[in-house]
């Protein structure tokens, strides 16, 4: 894959709990650079990001952040506030205890609520698949069509593991029409990239993605 056809899949993320105004500045100006489908920031940054880069980039930013048990009402609160700072996508975290204790409606109400809040906008709903098992995730693919969502998402990058293959193969035989892959988490090389990109994901979120391309453009690789 070229370059180009890599990048304007890749939301380019920094959610460090440490990162800096300064960090954030030159994530946004490398997704400018180099056209990415959106940065991905803490919310914190949404509105200073907004008004200094507005216009000439997407705004990604995360919601019930990393662990997702908060409330339904206090997702919401965080999706509206967001929206008003300039996000124009958000990226939510389901509640894991309503898996484990198998209340699926739950979370299919949630994603319909935070959906209802984004309106035309984006909304990418992270399952955290290292905690699932598969008929879990089944179940989940579920929640998230019936819901509304955009995106489903594999992982926050927090949790014990991030992407994998295998769990990008069962979304697609279980999600609904429109629902897209996003995958996230772990993604770490150009191989990594196309690999997913390959199997059909529209969206990769990593943190890498500008840095080895980058790299492997300047020792002259081919793609």
């Amino acid at each position: 894959m070229k370059p180009e056809q890599i990048y304007c899949h890749i939301d380019h993320t920094l959610l460090r709990p440490t990162c800096t105004w300064n960090e954030i500045q030159k994530l946004c100006e490398e997704a400018i650079q180099y056209q990415t489908a959106s940065v991905c920031i803490p919310p914190s940054y949404v509105k200073r990001a907004a008004e200094e880069y507005g216009g000439r980039l997407t705004i990604c930013t995360v919601i019930g952040f990393p662990l997702g048990y908060h409330t339904t009402e206090v997702k919401a609160c965080e999706t509206k506030a967001a929206l008003r700072d300039g996000a124009d996508e958000i990226d939510m975290v389901i509640n894991l205890t309503d898996v484990k204790n198998g209340e699926f409606d739950k979370i299919t109400n949630e994603i319909r609520v935070l959906k209802e809040c984004v309106r035309d906008k984006v909304l990418k709903v992270i399952i955290e698949t290292c905690y699932l098992e598969d008929e879990e995730k089944k179940q989940l693919c579920r929640c998230v069509t019936d819901g509304g969502a955009d995106y489903i998402k594999t992982s926050t990058g927090f949790g014990t593991n991030g992407a994998t293959m295998e769990d990008v193969e069962l979304f697609q035989q279980h999600i609904g029409d429109g629902v897209k892959i996003k995958a996230a988490g772990g993604v770490k090389t150009v191989e990594d990239l196309e690999r997913f990109l390959d199997a059909g994901c529209d969206r990769i979120g990593t943190s890498s993605a500008v840095k080895i391309l980058a790299e492997k453009a300047s020792v002259g690789s081919s793609y």
